[in-house]
C-alpha cells in the first residue's frame, strides 16, 4: 500500500482475510458458499481496506501472515458505472501491489470475449451489464430468445460465451476461487427507485439460476448493511460469516472525518432563501481564505478550494436558482461566474436565468477546483465523497430530512485525511436550511447523531445556531505555555510492531534531512540487538536448530488382515525449501526487511571475500540461524523490547525539530509514534476558536445554557457556555474557590489536539477516557494544573477508567499535574480519589469488581469543604 493503514483499517483488513480464508477453504473442500459483510461509516476508507485485501489476496502479505490465493479472482459489482469508474481510480491511487494496467479489468461488450475469468485480477460489473438488452447476456435466456425468433445457439456479435456462461466456467474450475464484492450492499437489496432490477439481478447472481451456480464467496461492503444481512440470512444454502464491523468512533477519532457540522436555520417565520444564500457565501469566502491562510502558514500544504452545495428540490424552479445565483455573486463579486456545475440526473447543461450551468459527473467534483457552486437534487446522495464540499444552502423542504442527511453524509470527509489542529472551522461542515424550524431541524441532528438506513456518519458534534468562543485574551502566556505541556496519550495499537515503527521513523526522518542514512542505522542498530540475543540466549537456539535441520514426522501402517495399526517416527534432513519456510517465518517476528538485511550481515562475515558460491552457501546457514532465533519464545519481547527503546530515543532526540515541521510532516510522525502496543505521550494544541451551542430548544422553546467565567475559551463578554450536572457544577464551584485559581478548562469529549485524552482498557481493548476539568492555578508565582474528573462508578467502565487513571497519574505526577483526582456521588455526598497517592492506586489495581467500594472506604475522602 501506498499509505499507511489506520489502527481500525489493519484491524478490519486483518478479520475480512480471515473470513476470506475460511471462505476459500469451505469451497474448496465442501462446496459450502458463505457470505459476510464489511460495515464502516461514510469516511471510514472501505475502498482503502478493499486495496489492501486485494493486495494480500493476489499477493500473499508477511504483515498480515496471509497466504496468497493463486486462483482468486474478484468481481467488483455495483449498481453504477460510475462508481465502479471512482473505485478503480481510487484502486489506483492507494495501491502499489495492483498493477492498473494488467489487473482492473472493465468489462464491456467490446473489450471482453472469454470463456472465464482470470486468476489474480479484479473485474469491474455493474447491473446495467446484465439488462435485457446487454449483449453481455443476451443470448443466455433461450426460452425468451426462442420466443423472439432467434437461433437457440447463436450469440449477438460472435460472441462465444455469455456473462452468465463466464461466470459458471469459473466457478467450475477447480483451480479458480470467484470473490464477488457488493458495493454499497444496501442498494444492492431494494427498498430504493428503479432497485426491483438491481435486487432480482444481485439475486440471481447469488442464488444462481437456470444452470448457473450461486457465487462461492459473497462479500457485502456498506455503511449500513441491515439489509444486506437479512437477504443473505434468507439466501439459498448458503452460510453467513461474522460481520466485520468497524467502529464509528475510532473513525471519527482517526482524523478522517470533519468534526463538526452546524445547521443554520432562521429565526422565526417568513422567506429566508435569499437570507441564507448569502450567508453561505460568506461562509464560502471565510472558508476560502482560512484555508489560503493555512497552506500559505504551512508552506507545503495541498492548497484546498472549498465549494458551496446547493441542494434543490427534485423539480426546482429555474427562477429560484438562477436568483439564488444572483445572490451569490453580487454578495461576492470576485467569484468567477463561470464556476457554477449541475450534477442533475437529465446529465445536459441547464439554463438558470442568465446562468448557462454545465453538468458534471458527481465523482468527478472533487478534483476539478473551477467548480465553487454545484448545484444538486438528490442524485449525489450515495456512492461519492467531495471533501472540499464545506458549505451547503438547502432548498428542499422541511419534509426531505433524508436527502439533506444523506447529502451531508458525502460531504464528510477531511480534505486532507486529517484533522486540521489550528482552525476549527476547518474541520467543519456548514448546512444553511433556510424551510427548516429548529423543531424540524432536530429531526436532522438525530439522524446525522445516530445513522439511518442509508448513511451512518455519527457526527462528533451537530450543532444549531452555535456562537463562536474564541481564545480568553485574559489568560496569561505561562498559562498557555502550561496547557500545551499537558501530555495527552494515544491509544495503543493492537498489530503494532515495533521494528516496522523504528523503520518507518528512519525513512521519515531521511525525508526531512534530520538524519541522512537512518534506514541503514536502524537496520544496525537491530542487527546488534540480534547479535545480542544469539548470545544471550544461544543454548536455546542451538536446541532448536535441530528441529530446522531435521523435519520429524509419523508413518501410520494398518494391517488389515490383523486389524492393527501402528505408528513409526522417522525424520528426514530438512530442503532448501523447507528451510527458506522457517526463515520467513522467523522473519515475521523481526520483519521481512530486516531478516534479510541480517541474513546478509551474517552471511558477509562468515563467507570467504569474493567468493560468491561461498556466500550463498552461507546465506543459507544464517537463515538457518535466523529460523532457529524465531523459533526461542523469549527472543520476541527481547527484540521489540530494544526497537521499541531505539525508536523513543529517536522521538525525544528529534522531537524540538518536528515540532518546527508544518502539519503534514507533523502528523507523518504523529501517526508512526501511535504505531505502538502501549499508550504514547502526545503534546496538546492551544485550542482555537470553537462553535458553541448557547441555548438549547425544548418543547418548541429555547432555553439558554448556563455561562461561567474565566474559561480559556470565551465569547465577547468573557464567558463560556457549557451544560454541566449537579456534580460538575460543585466541581467548578469547589475549584474555583481553592487559593490562587485562575483559570479552568471544560476539556472536549470530542478527539483532537486539544482536548486530553488517557488511554484505558476494557477488556481486550484500549479506549480513551477524555476527563471532565483541567484548572490552572498559581502557586509561588508558577502556574501548576489540576486534572479533577468527577465520574459515575455506577457504569461498567469505570473501574477501567479509574485504572487508566490511576497509570496515567504514576507516569505524569508531579511532573504535569499538582493534583489528579476522581470525584464520584456515594449515597448522597461527593468523595474524592487522590491518584498522586501510591497506596490509593494501589488499591485501584488490586480492585476486581468495581469502583464502589473504593469511594466508600478509607482511602477515599469527602470532596467539598
Amino acid at each position: 500500500m501506498k499509505f499507511t493503514l489506520k489502527d481500525y483499517q489493519d484491524k478490519a483488513v486483518r478479520e475480512v482475510l480471515e473470513n476470506l480464508k475460511k471462505t476459500r477453504k469451505r469451497w474448496h473442500e465442501d462446496k459450502e458458499r458463505n457470505a459476510f459483510s464489511l460495515s464502516a461509516v461514510t469516511g471510514a476508507g472501505k475502498t482503502v481496506m478493499a486495496a489492501a485485501v486485494f493486495e494480500a489476496l493476489f499477493h500473499g502479505s508477511e504483515e498480515f501472515n496471509f497466504e496468497r490465493d493463486p486462483g482468486a479472482i474478484v468481481i467488483w459489482f455495483s449498481d453504477s458505472p460510475a462508481l465502479n469508474e471512482q473505485t478503480r481510480f481510487r484502486f489506483m491511487e492507494v495501491s502499489d501491489r495492483i498493477n492498473p494496467y494488467t489487473d482492473l479489468k472493465v468489462v464491456e461488450a467490446d473489450n471482453f470475449n472469454r470463456s472465464k475469468f482470470e486468476a489474480g485480477k479484479i473485474y469491474f460489473l455493474n447491473t446495467q451489464k446484465f439488462g435485457q438488452n446487454s449483449l453481455l447476456v443476451r443470448g443466455f435466456d433461450q426460452e425468451v430468445d426462442a420466443r423472439q425468433g432467434v437461433l437457440l445457439d447463436t450469440r449477438p456479435d460472435l460472441r462465444a460465451f455469455t456473462l452468465w456462461d463466464v461466470i459458471k466456467n469459473t466457478i467450475d474450475d477447480p483451480s479458480l476461487t470467484l470473490y464477488f464484492v457488493l458495493d454499497e450492499a444496501h442498494r444492492g437489496m431494494g427498498r430504493a427507485t428503479g432497485a426491483a432490477e438491481r435486487a432480482t439481478i444481485v439475486t440471481r447472481l447469488i442464488n444462481g439460476e437456470k444452470g448457473i451456480p450461486g457465487l462461492p464467496v459473497v462479500w457485502g461492503i456498506s455503511a449500513t448493511v441491515q439489509r444486506f444481512e437479512e437477504a443473505m440470512r434468507v439466501a439459498q444454502k448458503r452460510t453467513r460469516l461474522d460481520p466485520v464491523v468497524v467502529d464509528s468512533a475510532l473513525v471519527q477519532e482517526s482524523g478522517l472525518l470533519k468534526d463538526t457540522i452546524i445547521l443554520d436555520i432562521p429565526e422565526g417565520a417568513g422567506d429566508f432563501d435569499t437570507l441564507l444564500v448569502r450567508r453561505g457565501t460568506d461562509q464560502l469566502k471565510q472558508s476560502t481564505l482560512a484555508w489560503a491562510e493555512y497552506a500559505k502558514a504551512q508552506d507545503d500544504s495541498p492548497r484546498v478550494t472549498p465549494l458551496m452545495v446547493l441542494q434543490v428540490p427534485n423539480n426546482p424552479n429555474a427562477n429560484d436558482i438562477a436568483k439564488a445565483l444572483d445572490t451569490i455573486f453580487e454578495r461576492w463579486p470576485d467569484l468567477p461566474r463561470d464556476c457554477v456545475a449541475n450534477v442533475f440526473g437529465e446529465h445536459r447543461t441547464e439554463q438558470f436565468g442568465g446562468f448557462s450551468v454545465p453538468y458534471i459527473s458527481p465523482e468527478q467534483v472533487q478534483d476539478h477546483a473551477w467548480i465553487r457552486i454545484l448545484i444538486a437534487k438528490d442524485a449525489i446522495s450515495t456512492g461519492w465523497d467531495c471533501p472540499r464540499a464545506e458549505v451547503m444552502v438547502s432548498f428542499r423542504p422541511a419534509t426531505d430530512q433524508t436527502h439533506i442527511t444523506q447529502l451531508l453524509g458525502r460531504m464528510v470527509r477531511t480534505p486532507l485525511a486529517r484533522r486540521i489542529p489550528s482552525n476549527d472551522m476547518l474541520n467543519s461542515v456548514y448546512c444553511l436550511l433556510p424551510h427548516f424550524d429548529k423543531d424540524t431541524a432536530k429531526a436532522v441532528v438525530n439522524m446525522l447523531m445516530t445513522g439511518d438506513d442509508d448513511t451512518k456518519p455519527k457526527f462528533g458534534r451537530v450543532l444549531i445556531n452555535p456562537s463562536t468562543m474564541g481564545p480568553n485574551p485574559n489568560v496569561s502566556e505561562p498559562v498557555w505555555e502550561k496547557f500545551v505541556s499537558l501530555p495527552s496519550q494515544t491509544r495503543p495499537q493492537q498489530s503494532a510492531k515495533p521494528a516496522k515503527r523504528l523503520t518507518a521513523l528512519a525513512q521519515e526522518l531521511i525525508t526531512d534531512n534530520f538524519l541522512p542514512g537512518a534506514g541503514k542505522k536502524a537496520h544496525d542498530l537491530m542487527h546488534k540487538v540480534l547479535d545480542d540475543a544469539r548470545e544471550k540466549f544461544k543454548d536455546k537456539i542451538e536446541a532448536r536448530r535441530t528441529a530446522v535441520l531435521e523435519i520429524e514426522g509419523v508413518t501410520v501402517k494398518g494391517n488389515i488382515k490383523d486389524q492393527v495399526m501402528s505408528l513409526d517416527g522417522f525424520s528426514e534432513a530438512a530442503d532448501m525449501a523447507v528451510i527458506h519456510d522457517m526463515f520467513q517465518r522467523a522473519a515475521r517476528v523481526f520483519s521481512l526487511p530486516i531478516a534479510k538485511s541480517y541474513a546478509h550481515y551474517l552471511a558477509m562475515q562468515l563467507a570467504e571475500p569474493d567468493d560468491q558460491d561461498d556466500l550463498e552457501e552461507k546465506l543459507m546457514e544464517a537463515e538457518v540461524e535466523i529460523a532457529a532465533l524465531g523459533l526461542v519464545g523469549e527472543v520476541q519481547p527481547f527484540y521489540d523490547a530494544a526497537a521499541d527503546q531505539h525508536a523513543k530515543a529517536w522521538f525525544a532526540e528529534y522531537k524540538p525539530r518536528i515540532k518546527q515541521l508544518s502539519d503534514d510532516r507533523e502528523e507523518a510522525y504523529r501517526e508512526i509514534l501511535e504505531m505502538s502496543a502501549d499508550p504514547q505521550d502526545v503534546d496538546m494544541l492551544k485550542p482555537s476558536a470553537k462553535a458553541e451551542m448557547t441555548a438549547v430548544h425544548e418543547n418548541g422553546q429555547d432555553t439558554p445554557i448556563p455561562t461561567y467565567p474565566l474559561h480559556l475559551l470565551c465569547d465577547g463578554q468573557g464567558n463560556y457556555p457549557a451544560q454541566l450536572n449537579a456534580w460538575e457544577v460543585a466541581v467548578l464551584k469547589q475549584e474555583s474557590q481553592r487559593a490562587g485559581f485562575q483559570f479552568w478548562y471544560r476539556n472536549p469529549q470530542q478527539p483532537g489536539p486539544s482536548s486530553l485524552g488517557i488511554a484505558y482498557q476494557d477488556h481486550d481493548q484500549y479506549l480513551i477516557l477524555r476527563p471532565d476539568f483541567i484548572f490552572f492555578a498559581d502557586e509561588g508565582g508558577k502556574v501548576v494544573a489540576d486534572l479533577i474528573d468527577p465520574h459515575g462508578i455506577h457504569l461498567s467502565d469505570a473501574l477501567p477508567k479509574l485504572r487508566g487513571l490511576a497509570a496515567y497519574a504514576a507516569a505524569h505526577h508531579p511532573g504535569a499535574f499538582r493534583r489528579i483526582e476522581s470525584v464520584a456521588e456515594v449515597k448522597g455526598k461527593l468523595r474524592m480519589l487522590d491518584l498522586t497517592r501510591a497506596e490509593v492506586r494501589d488499591a485501584i489495581f488490586a480492585a476486581t469488581l468495581t469502583a464502589t467500594g473504593l469511594f466508600e472506604g478509607p482511602l477515599a475522602s469527602d470532596y467539598l469543604d
